[in-house]
C-alpha cells in the first residue's frame, strides 16, 4: 500500500485547516468533498460502506446522492458528468465485485482523460489481504485498481482523509486528467478521531511556458507552406485560442473524435477525418495540440519531410512514437496564447485555402452520400439537437458515421469513449452528462446490442428524473461483429444474433415516453417532441443493414 497517507498527514498537521475536529472518517471524507466543489455524487449502497452512506445523509442538503442500479453505471454518470464539465466527479462501491463492476468505467475514464474519484470499501482493515474469505475480499485491491487508474491510495484513519483526498483530487485534475481510487475499510469509516480539515483545496498548478521552446515552434510555423492542426481532448479548453491559430496559419484543422467542437464544423478551416488523410500527404508541418496522435502516426505515417509541433500536458507523451521537431509540455491554452504571441513576427503569407478544402468537402460529401441510411440519420440528429446540446455516441454504425459526419459546433458537446471503445458505455454516462447539465438537452445513441448492457438503467432515469432521450438503432444483431464475419470470414456468422424485447413496451413498462421511427424524417421528429417533454424518453428505429464506413476511417498510409 502507498505511503503517502502519512506523509500527507503530516504535511496538513501544518497546513491549511482550521482547529481540530472530532469526526468520523466518513465524515470528513464527505466535508473534504463538499470544500472541493462537490453537490452529486452517484453510487450504491452495501454493507462496507454504510457509514459513508450515512455520512451522506448528513449533508443530503448539499449533496445529492443517486443511486443507479449498478456500480458500472455509476462509474459511467461520474465519468459522463467529468465529461461534459471537465471537472472532477465522484463516485462509490463497496470493494471486490462493486469495484471490478465500475472498472470498465474506470479505464475508460482514464483513456478519455476524465478525472473521476472512486470511493471504494474494503473488508476490516486487519484483514486485508490475509484471505480470510470476508465479503467481497479481494487480494491487492489498490494494486488491481492502480492499473486502471493515475492514483490509488487507503485511507486508514479520520485524520487522514482530508489530505489523502485532496492528493487524489490533485492527481485526478492535473498533468493529464484521470480516475483516481481511494478504499477505506470497513471498520475505518465509523471510526472517530479529531481531523484538521482544509479550508480549501489547493490550486492546481500548470506547468509554466517554455518561451524558448515556443521560439523555435514558432520558427516552424512560421515557414511552413502547408501546415495543418491535429486536435484531441487536451485542446477541448483551449477553443479560442486554436481557432486563432488556425486563421493566423491558415491551417485546416481536424479532430475525429475526443477534439471535436474545439473548432467549429462551420468553420471555414475545419476538416474531418477522410479530408485530412488527403491533405497529410503533402502536409509539411503538423501542429498536434492534446492528441496522442496515434491515427496520423501509425495509420497515415510520417516522413523527414513532415515537421511535427507537439503541445501535451503530459511530458512522456511527445516522444512516445516518433520524437516531434518540438515539444512544448503544458496547458493548451498557454501554449496556443503564446504561439499567438509570438508567431506574427516569424509568419510567412499564406494564400487563403478554402477553395481547396471545399473541393474535398464535395468529393466527401459524395462519399458519405453511400452511407446510407446512416448520413440521414445523422443529419436528423443534428436538426434536431440544438447547438449546445450534447451528443454521446457509442460503439454502433450510427456512432461510427457519426464520428466523421456529425457537426459538432462547441466544445463538450460530442462525447466518445477514446480508444477504449467501450461498448454499452452511452446510456449510463448520458446520464451522468444530464445530471451535471440539468439545462442541456442531451441525446444518447446506440445500437440493440449496446443499449441492452445497460437497458435496466431506464429505471434511474425515472427514479430521479433524468430527461435524456436514447436513439436505439435496432437491427437485431451485433452488426459490426456480423459486418466482420460477413466480409472477413465468407458468411461465417456466430454470436452476432440477438433476440431483443419491444423496446417500446420496454420503455413504457418503466414509465418513460417512447417513440418510433422508421426514418430520417420520424427520427428528427421524435427527437424534437421527445426533447419538448423534459422527461425520460426512448427512441425505437428498427433499421436492417448497413453499409460499412470503415473504409472511411481506417485508411491507408499516405507517407513513410
Amino acid at each position: 500500500m502507498t505511503s503517502t497517507g502519512s506523509a500527507m498527514a503530516s504535511r496538513n498537521e501544518a497546513g491549511r485547516g482550521p482547529a481540530m475536529r472530532t469526526m468520523s472518517t466518513a465524515e470528513a471524507t464527505v466535508e473534504t468533498l463538499l470544500r472541493h466543489g462537490i453537490d452529486t455524487v452517484y453510487g450504491l449502497p452495501g454493507t462496507h460502506n454504510d457509514d459513508l452512506i450515512d455520512a451522506f445523509y448528513g449533508v443530503r442538503d448539499r449533496v445529492r446522492f443517486i443511486h443507479p442500479r449498478h456500480e458500472q453505471t455509476a462509474g459511467y454518470m461520474a465519468l459522463g458528468a467529468a465529461m461534459a464539465t471537465g471537472k472532477p466527479q465522484v463516485c462509490t462501491m463497496v470493494p471486490g465485485p462493486g469495484l471490478l463492476n465500475a472498472s470498465a468505467a474506470l479505464l475508460t475514464a482514464q483513456s478519455v482523460n476524465a478525472p473521476v474519484v472512486a470511493l471504494v470499501g474494503q473488508i476490516p482493515q486487519t484483514d486485508i489481504d490475509r484471505g480470510h474469505g470476508w465479503l467481497h475480499e479481494m487480494h491487492d485491491q489498490s494494486g488491481l485498481a492502480r492499473h486502471f487508474s493515475k492514483f490509488a491510495a487507503r485511507i486508514r484513519a479520520p485524520h487522514e482523509a482530508p489530505v489523502i483526498i485532496e492528493e487524489a483530487f490533485r492527481q485526478a485534475c492535473s498533468g493529464r486528467p484521470g480516475p483516481v481510487v481511494l478504499e477505506c475499510a470497513w471498520d475505518i469509516w465509523g471510526r472517530k478521531g479529531e481531523v484538521s480539515l482544509l479550508e480549501a483545496p489547493a490550486a492546481v498548478v500548470r506547468p509554466p511556458v517554455d518561451e524558448d521552446a515556443v521560439e523555435r515552434a514558432s520558427k516552424i510555423l512560421g515557414a511552413a507552406k502547408r501546415p495543418i492542426i491535429v486536435l484531441g481532448g487536451g485542446a477541448q479548453d483551449a477553443s479560442s485560442e486554436v481557432v486563432a491559430l488556425a486563421e493566423m496559419l491558415e491551417a485546416p484543422v481536424v479532430a475525429y473524435r475526443r477534439g471535436q467542437g474545439v473548432v467549429p464544423a462551420t468553420h471555414r478551416l475545419n476538416v474531418n477525418l477522410p479530408i485530412a488523410h488527403r491533405l497529410w500527404a503533402d502536409a509539411d508541418v503538423v501542429l498536434a495540440i492534446g492528441t496522442r496522435l496515434f491515427i496520423q502516426q501509425m495509420q497515415w505515417g510520417v516522413d523527414d519531410k513532415l515537421k511535427v509541433v507537439r503541445i501535451d500536458i503530459d511530458s512522456e507523451e511527445p516522444n512516445r512514437f516518433r520524437p516531434p521537431a518540438v515539444s512544448l509540455v503544458g496547458d493548451a491554452a498557454d501554449y496556443c496564447a503564446a504561439l499567438l504571441r509570438r508567431l506574427p513576427a516569424r509568419n510567412s503569407a499564406r494564400a487563403p485555402r478554402t477553395e481547396e478544402i471545399n473541393g474535398h468537402r464535395a468529393w466527401l460529401a459524395e462519399r458519405l452520400s453511400r452511407l446510407e441510411p446512416q448520413q440521414g440519420f445523422v443529419k436528423a440528429m443534428r436538426a434536431a439537437l440544438p447547438e449546445n446540446g450534447i451528443l454521446v455516441d457509442e460503439v454502433t454504425q450510427l456512432g461510427f458515421a457519426s464520428r466523421m459526419a456529425f457537426p459538432v459546433l462547441k466544445p463538450r458537446t460530442f462525447l466518445s469513449p477514446g480508444y477504449q471503445d467501450t461498448l454499452g458505455w452511452g446510456y449510463g454516462t448520458a446520464l451522468g452528462v444530464k445530471v451535471a447539465k440539468p439545462d442541456t438537452p442531451v441525446l444518447a445513441i446506440a445500437g440493440d446490442g449496446g443499449f441492452m448492457y445497460q437497458c435496466g438503467e431506464l429505471a434511474t432515469a425515472m427514479r430521479h428524473g433524468i430527461a435524456v432521450v436514447v436513439v436505439v438503432f435496432d437491427n437485431g444483431s451485433f452488426g459490426n461483429v456480423r459486418l466482420i464475419q460477413e466480409t472477413r470470414y465468407a458468411g461465417r456468422t456466430i454470436a452476432c444474433d440477438l433476440t431483443n424485447p419491444d423496446f417500446m413496451k420496454f420503455a413504457d413498462a418503466f414509465g418513460a415516453a417512447s417513440f418510433r421511427a422508421t426514418n430520417a424524417a420520424e427520427l428528427q421528429r421524435s427527437i424534437t417532441e421527445a426533447f419538448a417533454l423534459r422527461q425520460p424518453a426512448l427512441i425505437h428505429v428498427p433499421c436492417g443493414p448497413m453499409p460499412s464506413p470503415w473504409d472511411m476511417i481506417m485508411m491507408p498510409k499516405v507517407r513513410g
